[in-house]
């Protein structure tokens, strides 16, 4: 689908906005962050996952279906390095999943709400993501995730 195709109906999932994927949270240290997720509340957490590309190591924390991801950086310059700088460690973004991330993209900078890349990137997990600017979710980073293809988010 493209688009300028037939604008999908709001809210039917129609154009692939599934579940809540996961919760990003900056830290300034996954060592100092990750015991309070896993040995204070006693959940699950997947062995660090480093992105070079995007100067990040992130911890994936489950959490019923969807999870909590604890980013650090890796690299001074980068968003999480800038964020976590700037407004100290906390709610980075919020993400959910869609079928096609950049037909998403393209939909969704057609209604005026561009995201920050003009193409989606790799992220964690080998997913494709695009994120949307804090003023289209009102103050929130809105991510979008296509989970690679084969894998189950």
């Amino acid at each position: 689908m493209s688009a300028g195709s037939r604008a999908p109906v709001p809210g039917s999932g129609e154009w692939g906005v599934g579940p809540l994927d996961h919760i990003g949270i900056a830290v300034r240290s996954l060592a100092e962050a990750l015991p309070f997720w896993t040995q204070v509340l006693g959940l699950p957490a997947e062995p660090p996952e480093d992105l070079p590309h995007m100067g990040l190591r992130v911890v994936k924390i489950r959490v019923g279906e969807a999870r909590i991801e604890l980013l650090e950086t890796t690299r001074p310059g980068t968003p999480i390095a800038k964020f976590v700088e700037a407004r100290g460690p906390g709610l980075h973004h919020v993400c959910f999943r869609v079928t096609d991330v950049a037909w998403a993209g393209r939909y969704l900078a057609s209604l005026g709400h561009k995201p920050l890349t003009d193409e989606p990137q790799v992220g964690a997990g080998g997913a494709l993501v695009l994120f949307l600017h804090p003023r289209a979710g009102h103050g929130v980073l809105v991510e979008l995730s296509q989970p690679a293809a084969g894998r189950a988010s």
